[in-house]
């Protein structure tokens, strides 16, 4: 490939994409793509081509066979699950990274992109408020950026279980001993993470009726109890941001019990964790400074794309212990030393991309007070929408917290038919979910175009769908 080649498909990309944007503002373009299973299948060769193909080809057919069967998590009117967010500074920082190609497995195979992550998840864990004891500057915790709340979770729960058994986690595993703790209302990750750890399936700890939120009491009594079984309680994951009601955890209580036991704390706070970004916004109940690791999803509210989790641990020596390994032709002087950070031993892959720089320019082009806005603006759109709903006869508000509203109609069998509806209009996504055994949907609002218009639009389709005529 000439450079004159990847000048002219990187600018014709730009421009697709941009119109893209532009699309996707003005509803152009539905939400949900309109094919059945197998069309981009149906689209596609079955067999890969024996000659190169000229950039500008491929990216016509990029435009024409896959952008649309997608699904445009970007749009105004998707409302589903939480959001992933992106913006033009992510998007350049990704085209930077990728033709930079660096491996950034350690500090050594990349000296700036190390530093640059060191610094970037400290900045960030200063504007939400975290213990200083989470940044590389304390000299003991520090940040690193994992792919998704999943793969956090997993290495801090490999941390805890490594802790918790002394060292014998390695060579031993679980031992059919150590316990990892959450509620029902913990992301769907967490019982996948704590299987692949070893530990089976996590004991759930009743939640506080009426709040869908962890019951520090019952946890108590409940890694009392599993001790004095024999058992060896490791480690708790909060929420801050529950996906079905956006519900809190109570993390200081939690703290406090999982402190006087010796139980490492993650707080998953994948979601509502950004909100911390605004002081207004920091909830008592999210206070982090009795837990030994918390991670947030920049992808989600951070103008920043996917994939973009930041995972801070309070002492770096537990993950590095629990996942570090080195071979002869990883050796080198810096590692040796000591005064180095590797980041091969924060995370189960060995290699890396450059994961901080597209962070780095989303900071650097929002600046956290444009972050703050862009979170304000969505709470903002929500308290719209749920005065949309309580306004409305035969629907019911079930929550609403930040950016999440979660309704549902009269009876269970009218929401299940609202929901029915709803899957066959294409302009509109909201996701159902059940809360205290009773369907939902949920309307979680993210997107970079959405306003009051798309809002009081989007709103308008769902109710209609609740009308006998629809």
């Amino acid at each position: 490939m000439n450079e004159h080649a990847f000048r002219t498909a990187a600018a014709d990309a730009a421009g697709r994409l941009a119109d893209h944007w532009r699309s996707l503002a003005s509803c152009e373009l539905p939400v949900v793509p309109p094919g059945p299973p197998g069309t981009t299948l149906k689209a596609l060769p079955e067999t890969a081509p024996e000659q190169g193909e000229d950039l500008a080809c491929i990216l016509e057919d990029t435009w024409h066979t896959i952008v649309p069967q997608l699904m445009h998590w970007q749009h105004p009117n998707f409302l589903g699950y939480y959001p992933t967010n992106n913006s033009p500074a992510s998007v350049l920082a990704e085209l930077v990274t990728a033709g930079l190609g660096v491996q950034g497995m350690m500090w050594s195979t990349s000296p700036a992109a190390t530093e640059l992550e060191q610094r970037v998840c400290d900045w960030l864990a200063r504007a939400l408020g975290l213990p200083p004891r989470f940044t590389h500057a304390s000299g003991l915790g520090g940040g690193v950026i994992q792919d998704s709340a999943s793969s956090a979770a997993l290495v801090a729960v490999a941390a805890a279980l490594h802790r918790a058994s002394r060292g014998r986690w390695r060579e031993h595993g679980t031992e059919g001993r150590l316990r990892v703790y959450c509620t029902d209302q913990a992301n769907h990750s967490v019982p996948k993470v704590v299987r692949i750890a070893g530990a089976g399936e996590p004991v759930l700890v009743p939640t506080v009726p009426g709040t869908h939120t962890m019951d520090p009491v019952a946890l108590a009594d409940r890694l009392d109890a599993d001790r004095a079984a024999g058992l060896v309680p490791a480690a708790v994951v909060a929420t801050v941001g529950t996906t079905a009601t956006c519900a809190i955890d109570p993390v200081p209580r939690i703290g406090a019990v999982c402190r006087e036991r010796g139980v490492w704390l993650h707080v998953d706070a994948a979601y509502a964790g950004s909100a911390a970004l605004c002081p207004e916004l920091r909830a008592e109940d999210a206070e982090s400074e009795l837990a030994e690791s918390y991670a947030v999803n920049a992808h989600k509210w951070m103008r920043t794309g996917i994939p973009c989790d930041i995972l801070w641990v309070a002492d770096r020596k537990d993950l590095t212990d629990a996942l570090g390994a080195t071979s002869s032709y990883l050796r080198n002087d810096a590692t040796d030393s000591g005064q180095v950070v590797d980041f091969k031993d924060w995370q189960v892959p060995l290699g890396r991309p450059m994961r901080a720089l597209k962070l780095w320019y989303v900071l650097r082009a929002h600046g956290l007070e444009g972050l703050r806005e862009v979170i304000r603006h969505d709470i903002r759109l929500a308290a719209l929408l749920a005065s949309l709903v309580e306004r409305e006869p035969g629907f019911r508000l079930v929550a609403h917290r930040l950016g999440l509203v979660v309704l549902r109609a009269e009876t269970d069998e009218s929401t299940r038919e609202v929901t029915r509806r709803l899957t066959g209009k294409p302009q509109v996504l909201c996701t159902p979910a059940t809360v205290d055994g009773r369907p939902v949907l949920r309307a979680a609002l993210g997107s970079p175009y959405a306003d009051e218009t798309t809002v009081r639009r989007a709103w308008d389709t769902v109710r209609a769908c609740a009308s006998p005529a629809s």
